[in-house]
């Protein structure tokens, strides 16, 4: 069957998401074309606010509405600590947890030499500045490095931590291994190498 020119062009935008294959873009096309035109208004409206709306904040790149984000101009934040991350996304992960009442820095990204992503392409010299900024009694006391416990999460940990260290700061890494309510029988080695050597008295 060949299609109308705007179905196959909205096809073919469909496809280049993530996660979204030839069939999924198909479907999702003909999903839209039944849809109430008010409802399709809506989801390009709300697509276009967020590429007009939505930027990176200055001070610690996480996504924002306002320049800097509500985290650095917040009075109630610790300034004192900062957790890094690998992407925005990872700054709800720790959120969700309303344990951290620090500041946060994003990386956008992780060390990955095989897709041609070096340090130079992070954001590890604004991280550094911010930690020699110490002024006004604000200095950064510990850097807590929650990057992704994958093969580029932990190349990134390291790298940060032999920069780090020499600033005089605590650096620290988030503890990992087993995760809650899963059984050990189904951990890898790595998984509980990770659980043994973060273990703790109680």
């Amino acid at each position: 069957m060949s299609l109308p020119d705007p179905i196959r062009r909205l096809i073919e935008e469909l496809q280049r998401l993530p996660g979204i294959g030839p069939k999924g873009a198909q479907r999702l096309a003909f999903h839209f074309l039944k849809t109430p035109r008010e409802e399709v208004d809506r989801l390009s409206d709300a697509l276009r606010d967020m590429k007009a709306l939505v930027t990176y904040c200055s001070v610690c790149n996480n996504i924002t509405a306002m320049d800097p984000c509500a985290f650095c101009s917040s009075e109630d934040r610790d300034p004192h600590v900062i957790c890094v991350v690998e992407e925005p996304q990872n700054v709800n992960a720790v959120e969700r947890t309303r344990e951290f009442k620090g500041m946060y820095h994003v990386l956008m990204g992780a060390i990955s030499p095989l897709q041609g992503i070096g340090p130079d392409e992070l954001k590890i010299k604004s991280l550094l500045a911010r930690i020699g900024n110490s002024t006004n009694g604000k200095a950064v006391t510990e850097v807590i490095l929650a990057t992704n416990p994958n093969v580029e999460g932990e190349a990134t940990a390291i790298y940060l931590a032999r920069l780090l260290k020499p600033l005089g700061v605590r650096v620290t890494r988030i503890g990992m291994g087993v995760p809650v309510g899963s059984d050990l029988e189904y951990a890898d080695e790595v998984t509980m190498h990770k659980a043994m050597e973060g273990r703790r008295e109680v």
